[in-house]
């Protein structure tokens, strides 16, 4: 398989209710970038592209009217419930978490460090749910597998 120029192997699409004011609140809160925000004439978010790092997450909300979008829904049309979870790597995780608490981010899980021993690798990390009810694992990593 060729790479495709721009675009990680997997990237994931997440559904919110109001997806223009997630995109604002990802970007303030998580440290995404906008790289493509397509707008309608509507006012309706068409496409969009947000970026951290080399990975690529595309937001968007419920298009009922195509027919092969119907099952997309965000976890509060599901009653909070999560279909996916997002694990991101960052540089500083203490400072990215105090960065989405300030924001507003729920953190469900505080910072911890996770230790599988010298034959494997520890992560320090924690997770969030975002405004649009999504879940969010973010981690530092500590230290590589030994040689």
């Amino acid at each position: 398989m060729k790479d495709v120029p721009g675009w990680p192997r997997i990237s994931s699409s997440l559904c919110y209710d109001q997806p223009l004011e997630a995109i604002d609140w990802l970007c303030r809160a998580f440290g995404f970038e906008v790289r493509i925000k397509i707008v309608g004439e509507s006012g309706r978010l068409e496409h969009s592209e947000l970026t951290f790092g080399d990975g690529v997450v595309m937001v968007g909300a419920q298009k009922p009217e195509i027919a092969r979008w119907e099952y997309r829904k965000p976890p509060r049309a599901l009653s909070g419930a999560n279909t996916q979870n997002l694990f991101v790597y960052v540089d500083d995780v203490e400072a990215h978490c105090a960065r989405a608490r300030a924001a507003g981010a729920a953190i469900v899980r505080e910072l911890e460090t996770v230790d599988y021993g010298p034959d494997y690798w520890s992560d320090r990390g924690y997770e969030a749910r975002d405004i649009g009810g999504h879940h969010w694992f973010f981690a530092q990593r500590l230290r590589t597998r030994a040689p």
